[in-house]
């Protein structure tokens, strides 16, 4: 099994980045948390529809890219290290793969995001206010209302509870939530990758002592955790994703791995998170400093698809 990226997912990754550096990368999520501007965030979600991102893992005749879940998983790594917010685990996998044939699936192949809920691994669903929500249930796909917006700890990130509407058509739900978790796991690289650099980058300018901090063994040894921890949970999400495009041995469980890549990204993400405090200081507990869009999208996201206790016990179950 190759696990190896190709020059296809190397210019996926491209055109990603460079929409989002168009667009103004972490910019897009400062307006948002800081005036509630949540245009320059809608306007990234048309243009990466627009490049056939939204539709990756949707089929050619649908409408879609006709890709799978391997570029699913590079394409929101890179849009986890621009902390883009919204419901992007819901409109880039969740969402698409419920949809089906149904018309709904046309809003949002031409840029509209889409949010939902699915008990018991998301029983709210993420920023309905500015997105399309359904409800998936029993094996189902339900048009939704919601009802009151509640504060998380990510600014950016308001949920609520739906409720179902008309039925759509069918859906597999199970495999719409291993969607979902395998989803934020992508994110959780990108998001960590994204803080390693920002300490990085701290460490190697702030002087004490008359020396760059980054040059004391105890730094070097907190910022190594941290990207050794990425790249452990890498190859589990790629392989995950493997998985759920068909490619995986015989006998492989791609629930479990799943799970198991849920669970080591969201750690190594966690992980970036603290460490990046302990190397930035007071500086990165202010909101003026963009590694708190970080902090809290991650600790948001954490609980987001399946809680860390929740995937553990889906590994032991498999034991």
């Amino acid at each position: 099994m190759d696990f190896l990226l190709n020059d296809i997912h190397t210019d996926l990754a491209q055109t990603v980045d460079d929409i989002l550096e168009r667009a103004g990368g972490i910019a897009v999520a400062r307006a948002w948390a800081e005036n509630g501007d949540t245009a320059p965030a809608l306007a990234v979600y048309r243009h990466l529809a627009d490049a056939g991102i939204t539709g990756l893992i949707v089929p050619d005749e649908l409408g879609g890219s006709g890709a799978g879940a391997t570029e699913m998983v590079v394409a929101l790594e890179r849009i986890g290290r621009a902390a883009l917010p919204g419901p992007v685990s819901e409109t880039f996998a969740v969402v698409p793969s419920a949809l089906g044939a149904s018309s709904q699936l046309d809003v949002l192949l031409s840029g509209t995001p889409a949010t939902c809920a699915l008990a018991p691994v998301a029983p709210r669903a993420t920023n309905p206010d500015v997105a399309t929500p359904f409800v998936l249930a029993d094996g189902a796909v339900f048009t939704a209302s919601h009802g009151e917006l509640l504060e998380s700890v990510d600014p950016t990130r308001h949920v609520a509870e739906l409720t179902a509407g008309d039925r759509i058509g069918d859906a597999d739900t199970t495999a719409a939530a291993d969607l979902g978790a395998l989803a934020t796991a992508a994110q959780f690289l990108g998001l960590g990758s994204a803080m390693l650099d920002m300490a990085a980058d701290y460490a190697k300018s702030r002087k004490q002592f008359g020396r760059e901090i980054g040059s004391f063994q105890a730094v070097k040894h907190h910022l190594a955790d941290v990207a050794i921890a990425i790249e452990m949970a890498r190859p589990l999400v790629h392989g995950a994703a493997v998985g759920l495009d068909g490619q995986a041995p015989e006998g492989t469980d791609v629930a479990r791995d799943i799970a198991a890549a849920k669970v080591a990204a969201g750690e190594a993400a966690y992980l970036a998170s603290r460490r990046g405090l302990q190397v930035l200081g007071a500086i990165g507990y202010t909101a003026e400093h963009d590694l708190s869009l970080y902090l809290t999208k991650t600790r948001a996201l954490l609980s987001a698809w399946g809680t860390p206790a929740y995937h553990r016990a889906r590994i032991l179950e498999t034991l």
